[in-house]
């Protein structure tokens, strides 16, 4: 597990982009933490580094938006409407074993669902009013050298 240091929206969105050139089809990244905590301000950010200039918005009542305009498909999925179920009829493998990107948020809905590899995002709000905290947490080999890279590459 690596912590780091978001002291404001812009580093939030900075990060994200700087992650993108590190991603491959079928990853999968898994955005943690409560409303307003910085998850969808990461995608915004990670959208921008693979190229996407569309506007991304939460998708919290569509549960999946999709945006093809980029190095690679965005797949922006909010669960937590799922609470009571119903996961499996999203055809959620299909997303993840496909040609983009998948970001999932309130992922704890679906874990049974979830691949063996993947990205743990979790984002927290510290005392200070637009800093939060953010713990990253690689499930598989291929998302430990994404995290070297991503947090240890000067470009």
């Amino acid at each position: 597990m690596v912590q780091v240091n978001l002291p404001n929206r812009q580093a939030t969105i900075e990060l994200g982009q700087k992650l993108a050139p590190f991603l491959q089809a079928g990853d999968v990244l898994v955005l943690n933490g409560d409303l307003g905590a910085g998850k969808t301000t990461f995608t915004k950010g990670l959208a921008a580094g693979l190229g996407i200039n569309q506007m991304i918005k939460s998708p919290t009542f569509t549960i999946i938006r999709e945006y093809q305009s980029g190095r690679l498909p965005l797949y922006h999925m909010d669960i937590y409407r799922l609470e009571a179920g119903g996961a499996e009829d999203l055809g959620l493998e299909e997303y993840f074993d496909g040609d983009g990107v998948s970001v999932v948020e309130w992922a704890q809905f679906i874990e049974d669902e979830l691949p063996t590899d993947y990205l743990s995002l979790s984002f927290t709000r510290t005392d200070q009013e637009n800093e939060r905290q953010l713990k990253i947490i690689p499930h598989g080999e291929h998302f430990e050298k994404v995290v070297e890279k991503w947090l240890h590459d000067d470009k």
